[in-house]
């Protein structure tokens, strides 16, 4: 760790880093600030492909928290932009909501149901047996078969919902083809989020929640990585993986003093036993 290079960017998950069931976890405000008061460029990254940048930035704000609408990067984001690179102008039945189709407009793509060269399944509250069947029948017809992200489901006030993996399953069970998903863990998302702000892999941190999505797609992406114990994965659960996070804190509060600690001119970054 002593001959690691400072730290110029920053990723962050979002829920169970920066907020919970829409409320903001203490020292999300003013990780953000810090970030934005020393210049640091940073992203804040989910694999919820429901809401546009705009809607997400509405709901922080609405949470006390403040972040710029270009510094959000979704899995609906990147997956229009791995679209994009793979097939230009290209066609996609969609199931999703505005932050999927919002996207694939953004980057020139046509919404079709008519022989599209993509089915793409995002997140949604509205997952119809007739829309489903359709996507079945496209892709068995030979329509490639794309997901925004694997998680199998999404939290809410009530208990678990059935996420964007769970549909999926249900389409593989039926078709046999896997999807290609684009979102967390696979590290391409970290990828396009670096190429967002122009960052580099060696200078750049993750934060995240998730030792299974946030902690492997960052060290994948060549990443140091900063598990918080807000969310998903517990202290105690650390050990059962094959992999270990650059640090472990507590939540968010304990990662602001970081951002001046690791920053460029600042003595060099000490490990942290995890």
């Amino acid at each position: 760790m002593t001959n690691r290079k400072p730290v110029e960017c920053w990723l962050t998950d979002m829920d169970g880093v920066l907020v919970h069931e829409e409320q903001a976890i203490p020292g999300a405000g003013e990780f953000l600030a810090r970030l934005q008061e020393t210049g640091r460029r940073f992203l804040v990254l989910t694999n919820n492909s429901i809401y546009t940048p705009r809607d997400l930035r509405a709901r922080l704000l609405a949470s006390g928290i403040d972040v710029p609408e270009e510094s959000i990067w979704t899995s609906a984001l990147a997956t229009a932009q791995f679209l994009d690179d793979q097939r230009a102008g290209g066609s996609a039945y969609v199931l999703g909501e505005a932050g999927l189709t919002t996207a694939l407009h953004d980057v020139g793509y046509v919404l079709s149901s008519r022989k599209p060269d993509y089915v793409v399944l995002g997140e949604t509250r509205t997952y119809s047996f007739e829309a489903i069947t359709r996507a079945i029948r496209l892709i068995e017809a030979g329509a490639r078969f794309i997901a925004t992200n694997p998680d199998a489901t999404g939290p809410s006030t009530e208990g678990s919902l059935p996420a964007t993996g769970s549909i999926a399953a249900l389409i593989t069970k039926a078709t046999g083809v896997e999807p290609y998903y684009v979102g967390k863990p696979n590290p391409l998302m970290m990828r396009s989020a670096l190429n967002r702000i122009d960052a580099h892999s060696e200078t750049t941190v993750m934060v995240g929640d998730r030792m299974d999505t946030d902690i492997v797609s960052g060290l994948e992406a060549g990443l140091r990585t900063i598990l918080v114990l807000s969310g998903s994965t517990q202290k105690g659960a650390v050990d059962r993986f094959p992999f270990v996070p650059t640090r472990v804190c507590e939540s968010i509060a304990d990662v602001v003093p970081l951002v001046d600690e690791l920053a460029p001119g600042a003595d060099s970054d000490e490990p942290i036993e995890v």
